[in-house]
């Protein structure tokens, strides 16, 4: 097994904790001026980066017809090792999604089976989630595409990149390469003049602008395995601190009226995104006090940040529901952030970390 890029697994985490602080606020207030993080949703578009990057070096190599047969990994090999990372945590999140819907005490009967939604519709999303398939909108959930649990759109995006990536990706020249990633970002300028009248880029996840989602993955997913490819590299002291600053302050960059908004997070994609993944690609190991904080956030990004949505909407529909004063509210807030660490760090080390070694073990050693 490769070493790991510890600054891009640290990033990782840092862009999942702000990717929780923002959910937390967009459901406090819906006005992005008073988030922390009023670009949050872009930590998504950071995500399919660190993935483009992660595939390049992880795969580039054992998917070449060049490599040696006993060290090649296939078409089914590479399948079977993507669906080991990602996918038993997702039955859990699924489950958990649906506890939570079925039991929100702040809601009325509007999600109660038989009253307010069919058991039928329940079922048929339940079940086309744990598969990652968009399902039917239920109640309450606006026009998301996986409403059970919010998270596993950008999951089930991420598994078609991983398509196109062992399918032809991997074997694409450099021409053709920038010849893509100059295409995805004249669609993603495009795509902001377009979204103006939204005010954000953080589209794509419900069905009436469902076309956003593979214009918000064309770009970064390429961008960040074209980094790999091309070893650029940007040293900076400090460098997990000091990337993990540059993406906090991108979340954190005061909104802009109407298409200068979309305009400046379409640049923060294309520009600024891929330097950060070159600080971060700058060193392997994150050595002194700051290693573990990293390792252990880099670890706890993927649980993290596929857990959390089902409580979130809980607290928000709280808050809607009971208008508490702020001291109250607050403090339920960072209850539910700090709730959501714990439970994503239990399952990560009870759970994920031993089911997913018993699989390697068992399905993708050779």
């Amino acid at each position: 097994m490769k070493a790991h890029y510890e600054v891009l697994d640290g990033l990782r985490g840092t862009a999942a904790i702000s990717v929780v602080i923002f959910h937390i606020f967009e459901l406090i207030t819906p006005d992005w001026a008073h988030n922390p993080f009023p670009h949050g949703y872009l930590a998504v578009d950071f995500f399919y980066a660190l993935s483009g990057f992660v595939l390049g070096y992880a795969y580039d190599n054992r998917l070449s017809p060049l490599t040696p047969e006993t060290e090649r990994l296939g078409f089914w090999g590479f399948i079977k090792r993507r669906l080991i990372r990602l996918h038993p945590l997702v039955p859990v999140a699924v489950t958990l999604g649906l506890i939570c819907y079925l039991n929100d005490p702040n809601i009325g009967t509007t999600q109660h089976i038989g009253v307010g939604v069919s058991f039928g519709a329940i079922a048929l999303a339940y079940v086309l989630t744990l598969f990652l398939l968009p399902s039917p909108t239920l109640p309450n959930h606006w026009d998301e595409t996986h409403c059970i649990d919010a998270p596993t759109w950008t999951l089930f995006w991420e598994y078609i990149a991983n398509l196109f990536y062992v399918v032809w990706l991997h074997r694409v020249g450099k021409g053709m390469h920038r010849a893509l990633l100059g295409l995805s970002a004249v669609a993603l300028i495009v795509t902001a003049f377009l979204l103006a009248g939204r005010h954000s880029l953080g589209w794509g996840w419900g069905y009436e602008l469902l076309w956003v989602a593979p214009v918000r993955l064309a770009y970064p997913f390429l961008a960040g395995l074209l980094v790999y490819r091309m070893g650029w590299k940007i040293r900076l002291p400090v460098p997990y601190l000091t990337a993990s600053v540059l993406v906090l302050a991108v979340l954190a960059v005061p909104v802009l009226p109407g298409v200068w908004n979309t305009l400046l997070e379409a640049a923060m994609i294309i520009a600024v995104f891929p330097v950060i993944l070159m600080v971060g690609a700058s060193i392997r190991d994150v050595k002194g006090p700051l290693g573990p904080l990293c390792r252990f956030t880099g670890e706890l990004s993927y649980p993290l940040y596929i857990l959390h949505y089902p409580f979130v909407f809980l607290f928000g529909h709280w808050a809607w529901a009971t208008h508490p004063a702020d001291p109250l509210k607050y403090g339920a807030a960072a209850g539910v952030f700090v709730f959501v660490i714990v439970l994503a760090t239990v399952l990560l080390y009870a759970y994920d970390k031993p089911v997913r070694a018993w699989l390697g073990r068992r399905y993708a050693s050779r």
